[in-house]
């Protein structure tokens, strides 16, 4: 089978590395491809909006023009543009993988509502690596008990938008839920004389410079003793990679939310 893909945002970062990367997947072939109302690559062949020779597709401003005959959609785009593509690939019964982040819980609650018509893998993080890093993390937690403070630290590039990184809180709320703790334990800044720090928290930090893919790091800190659990992405590649291992993995799948530990076999 050829997976006919459509890929959203295709002129930018991401989405041009996942045209190329569909492009040149023998089981994948780029269906379509879209862009902002607005953007200078509507009307442009998808292959020259993604700074690639041409594909023989026009990149459009509507999702819903893709639609037809496609396998499933690939979506890096934003929370509120990836919320509006689930709405209309439910509507046409086409699979979606979603890379985004940054949602709200309102907005993953209306996610949670197109994922009852079609099935949704959304993973703030494709990354092979880094989703089998949350499983390490989880184990090691209760491994280690409550003998442990735990901190966890992300690092990405100035141009980032949201912070903490959704795949830091995805790991924050593993440890949470593998330590039998609520998000009120959920920590993500220190300012001024706030105390000590409680025995239950788990503090999220964000640092953000130059052009750093994503690093993430969770630190167990014991008396006499210190583990840490790092994962550092060199290359948007790995992001690129994992989303079409879900993209093969979603199709045929009943309706629902799926995320990465789905397409790894880990649940």
């Amino acid at each position: 089978m050829t997976i006919k893909t459509v890929v959203t945002g295709a002129s930018g970062r991401m989405g041009a590395l996942l045209v190329r990367l569909v492009r040149d997947t023998p089981e994948f072939v780029v269906h379509g491809g879209t862009d902002k109302p607005g953007s200078a690559a509507i009307g442009l062949d998808v292959g020259l909006a993604a700074h690639l020779a041409p594909l023989e597709v026009s990149t459009v401003d509507s999702l819903e023009q893709t639609l037809t005959g496609a396998n499933v959609v690939i979506d890096f785009t934003t929370p509120e543009a990836s919320l509006a593509h689930a709405k209309l690939c439910a509507a046409a019964g086409v699979p979606l993988v979603v890379g985004s982040t940054g949602f709200s819980a309102e907005a993953k609650e209306q996610m949670a509502v197109a994922a009852r018509k079609i099935p949704i893998v959304m993973s703030p993080n494709m990354s092979v690596g880094v989703n089998l890093i949350i499983e390490l993390a989880a184990t090691l937690a209760k491994r280690l008990g409550e003998d442990f403070d735990i901190e966890v630290v992300e690092t990405h590039h100035r141009m980032k938008k949201d912070a903490p990184s959704g795949t830091a809180m995805r790991l924050a709320d593993e440890l949470a839920k593998a330590l039998g703790r609520g998000q009120d334990d959920i920590r993500t800044s220190r300012v001024g004389q706030i105390g000590e720090r409680p025995h239950r928290e788990i503090g999220v930090q964000a640092l953000r410079g130059g052009d750093v893919v994503g690093e993430h790091t969770v630190f167990f800190f014991g008396d006499g003793e210190r583990v840490e659990l790092t994962h550092r992405a060199t290359s948007r590649e790995q992001f690129g990679r994992g989303a079409l291992r879900a993209a093969k993995w979603v199709i045929g799948k009943p309706p629902g939310l799926y995320d990465m530990t789905h397409v790894l076999g880990v649940k």
